[in-house]
């Protein structure tokens, strides 16, 4: 069974593919499948893990290039020791899918009243939860790691306290779920940007294919300066789910960039550098509000209480 996400790779052409393999614990097997979702081009790579039935892990990482090769390796020694670096076997195999092949296992999660599922589990899902159906071509964000079911629960937690956000940024959107569950929670127009194109035409194309193509805005965006952010700018709520260092290079420009009272959701963060996070934010005038920990990440809710 697979039990941890799966990051993306561009797979279906004619490239030979190969697989990288080893056996680990399960803390070292989540190091690695993070390290590696955070480090790697997830155009270029897949990993997936399994837990074997004597309570071990397998990681499996797929690759095209035997090039890649020396940089899974290091990725690896870093997330788990030089030994499980050292004795991963490198294999060729047939080309396939590996990614949609990988999401079949996949179960759906749950964060709240969403439900994040693929194609194969659609009729499943129960009436009264909020769906959002990611294409196995955007396995980067299925919604499985703990950042992105932070921002969820984050998401629903906020409108459960009956808050009625009326500009709504997805900042690095990724595959688009939070901007997907903004706009279906809300119904409002949401902006969904992120820094690489390709990201942003794959969250373009999962808005429309749960039904709010024409409520989200999925752009390219090189910083909080481009014109899009700037036209629908301020914000009362702002989603971002990237990583703790341009988390808070962007501290000061999201502050500005608020209406008063608005809500930071901040996600990306190791639960070790969640005060980091949040004296970034605290000296732009945002406070905490609530934060919500899952499988060591952490997912931070801010108020501006000035801008």
């Amino acid at each position: 069974m697979i039990n941890a996400s799966t990051q993306a790779v561009n797979s279906g052409n004619d490239e030979p593919t190969f697989v990288a393999r080893l056996v680990a614990d399960e803390a070292s097997a989540r190091r690695i499948a993070d390290l590696l979702s955070e480090c790697l081009d997830a155009a270029e790579t897949a990993c997936a893990t399994f837990e074997q039935p004597d309570g071990r892990w397998q990681v499996d990482v797929y690759f095209h290039d035997l090039r890649q090769e020396p940089g899974l390796r290091t990725v690896i020694g870093l997330a788990a020791g030089e030994p499980l670096a050292r004795g991963a076997v490198v294999e060729r195999i047939v080309p396939r899918n590996w990614v949609k092949e990988s999401l079949i296992g996949l179960r759906p999660v749950t964060a709240g009243r969403f439900v994040v599922h693929g194609a194969h589990d659609r009729d499943r899902i129960p009436r009264h939860c909020v769906s959002i159906e990611i294409e196995a071509a955007t396995a980067f964000g299925t919604g499985h790691h703990g950042t992105t079911r932070g921002c969820l629960l984050a998401l629903d937690a906020i409108a459960r306290r009956n808050a009625k956000p009326r500009h709504i940024l997805d900042l690095g959107t990724g595959s688009g779920i939070l901007a997907i569950a903004a706009a279906k929670l809300f119904r409002i127009p949401i902006l969904a940007t992120d820094i690489d194109p390709h990201a942003a035409k794959a969250a373009r194309g999962n808005a429309q294919l749960n039904g709010v193509g024409a409520l989200v805005t999925a752009a390219y965006a090189a910083d909080l300066r481009a014109p899009e952010i700037v036209a629908r700018a301020p914000f009362d709520l702002v989603l971002s789910n990237i990583l703790l260092r341009p988390l808070q290079r962007l501290a000061a420009p999201i502050a500005r960039q608020l209406t008063p009272n608005a809500r930071v959701v901040l996600s990306g963060i190791l639960a070790s550098q969640a005060n980091g996070a949040i004296a970034a934010y605290r000296s732009q005038g945002l406070v905490l509000e609530r934060s919500f920990v899952l499988d060591g990440w952490v997912t931070l809710v801010m108020v501006a209480l000035r801008t």
